[in-house]
């Protein structure tokens, strides 16, 4: 632990002059925020033009009923027009705010309010808190146009909104009641590590925040998820068996296999797992059910149960791990900072001694550009354990048949080719763009393209077939 610390202290050391030097970060957060939401602007406007060709790719063109594909490209097109809209919007909000002092007068606002129940500046964490949630509060406010008009407008015009107005609002209640339950204690805990631990809080925060994710694996789907959507055991017949089988064949964890009502609020579809090492539990969606034959559902949850195999939520746990400790190790400086919140214009008493929130909140926001390329690079890792994920489900029957033998393996020799025709199922009934730009890809999607995995799903059944031979 004290090479750790050592090792840190050293970083801090390079880093001592941030808190001396007076930089206009809050023009640099500008400049930056702005660079990214152009940028971002630039790949739509790349993209854009692709929902106006005629016809999709020559290899899905028999699988387009007349007047799908011309659907799919008018949906693609109103979801640009507004992700381009809602983006700039977006940013000249934000950008007003910290023009004029929002953060400031948030901080200013909290402790004006614990003030009236008693209590005073020296009570961090509890301003804290305040102030956290005033921000909240505030910024969304301004962004309930856009979620309205997503929901009631564009979704609904192209047939997948079934959210009610009343489901809308109470959604939203209790997303703000669940954002206290268990912000406020998160926060709490969080802020007192920093005051327990001093300067050496990076391994102690990292624990805390390992085991906050831990005990959400947990509390999600027992206490939280169960408030907006209905968990159902997944009906007895061929789906259950077809699932369940392969998961006995796989020693896939099963402890639970759900059916989510996830046409409550839209019609597309998903399916996942979630839960700790020992008991797994899977959620098919009811679009999904409804969208999809069952060898075709089967065909889905093979490939996800490739991502259980292989282990891909764990190594992106690590990755995630190691980026927050980045992070982490960068922040000290700038918790010690003053210089940092005399440029977002904190008053000279506050900025003399940064609250940790506050120097957290501003650290982040120096971070955006940074931020845009982790995104890149964390796209490509989960792209290519995509691509794992297909290949595991091509090579299905192989592995089980190296296993549990011949009969265990009966019926799996397809699996690639049912997976292929379920994402283009899908990506027909839910009207997914089939034209995408390659550099828009690659900083938004966390997938491969459609094109790219069935040409990959045919590469691997190629490679499949000339191993045996």
């Amino acid at each position: 632990m004290d090479i750790l610390h050592s090792q840190l202290a050293a970083v801090q050391q390079k880093l001592s002059w941030v808190q001396t030097e007076p930089i206009n970060w809050k023009l640099y957060v500008q400049a930056f925020s702005w660079t990214v939401t152009l940028f971002e602007s630039y790949l739509l406007l790349r993209q854009y033009p692709l929902y106006s060709k005629k016809a999709p790719p020559a290899a899905l063109e028999k699988d387009f009923e007349p007047g799908a594909f011309e659907k799919s490209q008018a949906y693609g097109k109103d979801k640009a027009k507004f992700a381009l809209f809602s983006g700039l919007y977006k940013q000249i909000l934000d950008s007003t705010l910290l023009h004029f002092g929002f953060y400031a007068w948030s901080w200013q606002a909290a402790g004006q309010l614990i003030a009236k129940l008693g209590y005073n500046s020296k009570y961090e964490i509890t301003q804290s808190i305040a102030f956290v949630f005033i921000l909240y509060f505030l910024s969304t406010i301004p962004t309930l146009p856009l979620s309205v008009y997503g929901t009631f407008v564009l979704e609904e015009k192209h047939g997948f909104n079934k959210t009610t107005p009343r489901l809308f609002v109470t959604d939203m209640i209790k997303s703000w009641l669940l954002a206290f339950t268990f912000g406020a204690p998160f926060l709490a805990a969080f802020l007192k590590i920093f005051q327990w631990a001093g300067d050496r809080f990076v391994p102690w925060l990292m624990a805390f925040m390992i085991s906050f994710q831990l005990i959400m694996v947990i509390l999600y789907p027992t206490v939280i998820q169960p408030l907006f959507n209905k968990l159902s055991p997944l009906a007895e017949g061929d789906l259950k068996q077809r699932i369940e089988g392969l998961a006995v064949k796989l020693r896939f964890p099963l402890k639970h296999l759900y059916e989510i009502d996830g046409s409550k609020r839209s019609s597309h579809s998903n399916a996942y797992f979630f839960g700790l090492p020992w008991a797994k539990h899977i959620v098919i969606f009811d679009t999904l059910i409804q969208q999809s034959k069952p060898e075709e559902v089967e065909a889905v949850l093979a490939h996800e149960l490739g991502h259980w195999f292989f282990m891909h939520p764990t190594k992106m746990l690590f990755i995630s791990q190691v980026h927050i400790f980045s992070i982490l190790a960068l922040f000290p400086a700038f918790l010690h900072a003053p210089p940092l919140l005399a440029s977002f214009d904190f008053p000279p008493h506050v900025a003399r001694a940064p609250p940790t929130i506050v120097a957290f909140l501003l650290f982040q926001m120096i971070l955006t550009p940074i931020e845009a390329v982790v995104s890149i690079i964390m796209n490509a890792v989960s792209r290519k354990f995509e691509f794992e994920a297909d290949r595991f489900a091509v090579d299905l029957e192989d592995r089980v048949r190296a296993t549990g033998g011949e009969k265990a393996a009966a019926g799996m020799n397809d699996m690639g080719e049912r997976l292929g025709r379920a994402l283009v199922s899908l990506h027909v009934k839910n009207l997914s763009t089939v034209w995408v730009d390659w550099l828009y890809s690659a900083y938004h999607h966390s997938h491969p393209t459609l094109t790219e995995r069935l040409k990959g799903l045919e590469q691997f059944q190629a490679e499949k077939m000339k191993k045996r031979n």
